[in-house]
Parts: C-alpha cells; sequence; structure tokens
C-alpha cells in the first residue's frame, strides 16, 4: 500500500512544461518515506505545495571553543525570500523561521538532511513546522524543504582563540518549498 501510494506521489512530481521530475518533490517523498517508516504521521496532502520562494542571502556563523576545539557555530540564516517574479514576499531568519509580508511565520525543525550535489553548499533539509504564529501563508505550513543550495557553508579556517565571539556571513542562495495542510 505504501509503494503505491508512493509511486503516484512521484508520478504527480513531473512537471509539465518539461517532463522532469521536480527534485525538492522527489526528496521530499524520499524523506516523508522514511518518517513514515520510523512511525511518524505522513499527511495525505503532502505533495501538494503551498508556496515555492527562493532564499538568498547569509549563512551566519560565530567562532567558539567547544570541547576544547575552535569552531564555526551556526548562529542561523538571514536571507530575503523571493516569488518567481523576483518580488521580495518575506524573509528567512534564526529558529530556523520563514516571515512573509502578510506577518505570518512558521518555525521548522530538522527532520532529515541530504548532501547538496554541489560542492560547498549547505545540505538540502525537510523541516516539519513546530510553530506557527499570524494568519496568512504560512499559517497551515506543516513541512518545509530547502534544496537547490548554492554555497553557505562554513568556513575551514579563521576561528581560533584570537577570534573567539567573531561572526562571518557566508553568501547562500536555495529553493524554499512550504507544504501546507
Amino acid at each position: 500500500m505504501i509503494f503505491s501510494v508512493m509511486t503516484a506521489v512521484v508520478r504527480q512530481t513531473g512537471t509539465a512544461a518539461t517532463g522532469r521530475a521536480n527534485p525538492a518533490r522527489i526528496f521530499l517523498v524520499a524523506a516523508l518515506s522514511a518518517i513514515f517508516v520510523s512511525g511518524d504521521l505522513l499527511p495525505a496532502n503532502a505533495n501538494r505545495p503551498a508556496v515555492e520562494l527562493q532564499g538568498r542571502g547569509v549563512q551566519i556563523y560565530i567562532c567558539e571553543q567547544v570541547s576544547g576545539v575552535m569552531t564555526w557555530r551556526l548562529k542561523g540564516p538571514e536571507a530575503e525570500l523571493l516569488d518567481a517574479a523576483g518580488s521580495e514576499v518575506g524573509d528567512h531568519f534564526a529558529g530556523p523561521s520563514w516571515r512573509a509580508k502578510d506577518g505570518s511565520i512558521v518555525v521548522g525543525e530538522p527532520l532529515i538532511a541530504s548532501r547538496s550535489p554541489i560542492e560547498g553548499s549547505i545540505p538540502w533539509l525537510v523541516l516539519r513546522a513546530k510553530s506557527h504564529t499570524g494568519s496568512g501563508i504560512f499559517s497551515s505550513v506543516e513541512y518545509i524543504v530547502r534544496s537547490h543550495t548554492d554555497g553557505g557553508v562554513a568556513p575551514s579556517v579563521g576561528c581560533d582563540p584570537t577570534n573567539v565571539g567573531t561572526e562571518t556571513r557566508v553568501g547562500y542562495s536555495a529553493v524554499y518549498v512550504f507544504f501546507a495542510n
């Protein structure tokens, strides 16, 4: 039964214009399959995106000493969210949180990460909404998929005892697909 449902969802991930599958939706289907198998609830309509937005901005890292080792720790993102026309429709910030211009906010919690196919890029993620604020486009979001990432990885050098507390900002972009109930 699960196999036939997932097969049907994968078939729905193709686009009419190209006939090719959307990698973000396939990633979501695979991730939700893993979640279902692990005992989590699989939403019946998780294959329908509410909105797809481009995120452009920075990943902010702070230099810290953790267990005697100097490391760049993610403080959070700071990015604008753009629609298909390139208009700013919201922002993305620590939480991780996404806020639309209508005032609605969704805060996510990571479920699954997958290495980006682009070297030096932050992972692709599936996140579950853990809280909502306000009424609007993000108020009914249940899952968020981050895919098509470019950049954003913490530096491999520059964090030493003389730089504790120093922040660095690394440019990135990603596609965010929000799935509603």
